[in-house]
């Protein structure tokens, strides 16, 4: 992975988890970044099928579709449109489960915010979400970036940010989500269509 330039980019670290054996897991490791107007997270869906084998089954009835587990490090947490997708695609994929490590908390700091109320929605639907702490991006560093050229240095208030941002989004995520319903009909979103074939 190359240095991530500019706060308009979102970068995606992920590693996909999925068990074959009693005491066997497999893992995928990769990354992504926002492209052509079109936010990483859903970029993320759209190579979920060549990602997980079998999340879906075979397409046969009462096909048995296999389990993964998905950690996302991002750089900015999900705003709201895209809280609504995955939330969306969660409740048709039971199978899944996500966890979510953000760098930044993105247009968060009105109470009444959009994204807040996606981060809610996202805790509803089981997605854990956390913000990197120094092992989490001392992690990223060793597995994610070309960690041969240079050790991973700490820039300044490091821990404190996260501190406070933790602590930001434990009291975001603590008031109780309004109903899926309202907040849809609060907010318009522009339909997206998601395509879930790999294109090689």
């Amino acid at each position: 992975m190359r240095w991530a330039r500019g706060r308009c980019e979102t970068y995606l670290c992920f590693v996909v988890k999925r068990r074959v054996g009693p005491d066997t897991l497999t893992f995928d490791f990769g990354h992504l970044r926002n492209r052509n107007g079109c936010h990483v997270e859903l970029l993320f869906l759209r190579y979920l099928g060549a990602l997980c084998p079998g999340l879906w089954g075979s397409g046969g009835t009462g096909e048995k579709r296999l389990s993964y587990s998905i950690t996302w490090f991002c750089s900015w947490s999900p705003c709201a449109n895209c809280s609504i997708r995955l939330c969306e695609f969660l409740s048709r994929t039971p199978n899944l489960r996500l966890r979510i490590f953000v760098s930044r908390l993105y247009f968060c700091d009105l109470e009444d915010s959009r994204e807040r109320e996606g981060l809610r929605m996202l805790k509803k639907a089981g997605v854990q979400i956390t913000v990197m702490s120094y092992k989490d991006f001392f992690y990223c560093w060793q597995t994610f970036v070309a960690s041969k050229q240079s050790s991973f240095k700490a820039w300044e208030e490091l821990h404190q940010n996260s501190v406070r941002l933790a602590r930001k989004l434990n009291r975001i995520l603590q008031v109780e989500v309004l109903p899926y319903t309202s907040f849809s009909n609060r907010i318009k979103v522009k339909p997206v269509r998601i395509c879930l074939k790999f294109q090689y």
